[in-house]
């Protein structure tokens, strides 16, 4: 769908220089001299990179609507990751890089949402919220208070997050996988 530059916005994704980019920022600018513009600010759906470009209001881009499934994780093979979509039972398989290091969060029955974009994936979401169990903590260190102290624990995917003094080893806790860092203790 063609719209304006003057309505661009923060989340929409553009077809833009033949690949997908999604809006982070957008100043309106109206200078004294000239026409108004929108100084846009993207990032690269596909690579990562970021790029500023400036749309006058006359300027046409292209807004891409992007397909959101459920995916429920399945297993990994080598460096594949293995989901199936819900609805069809047809498997989808993603490079582990694809994940990026979120893949050490990804357990048996998972589900997450797969943005596509003409069948072809471009983006994942895990849930926000993983309860993990504790292999190796830290002994508490004398003197060490409660409130103001985090200790190094390793968790059973392998990955490292600072806890409070008070976790033990074999204790479950909940972590944030957007920034892998101790939430709460599990129930």
């Amino acid at each position: 769908m063609k719209i304006n530059g003057n309505e661009i916005k923060p989340g929409n994704v553009l077809q833009h220089q033949e690949t997908l980019w999604a809006v982070v920022k957008v100043d309106h600018v109206k200078p004294g001299k000239g026409g108004a513009f929108a100084q846009v600010e993207m990032k690269n759906l596909i690579d990562g990179r970021k790029l500023n470009e400036r749309f006058r209001s006359e300027d046409k881009v292209e807004r891409v609507r992007l397909e959101q499934k459920d995916f429920q994780f399945l297993y990994i093979q080598e460096d594949v990751l293995i989901f199936m979509d819900t609805e069809t039972y047809e498997q989808l398989e993603l490079q582990k890089d694809f994940v990026g290091d979120r893949a050490a969060f990804l357990q048996d029955g998972m589900m997450v949402t797969v943005e596509l974009h003409e069948e072809k994936p471009i983006g994942i979401t895990l849930p926000q919220f993983v309860t993990l169990q504790i292999t190796e903590a830290d002994a508490v260190v004398k003197g060490q208070t409660q409130s103001s102290s985090y200790k190094p624990a390793i968790l059973e995917n392998g990955v490292r997050v600072l806890v409070p003094p008070f976790i033990t080893a074999g204790e479950k806790i909940i972590v944030d996988t957007g920034t892998v860092e101790y939430v709460r203790r599990a129930d």
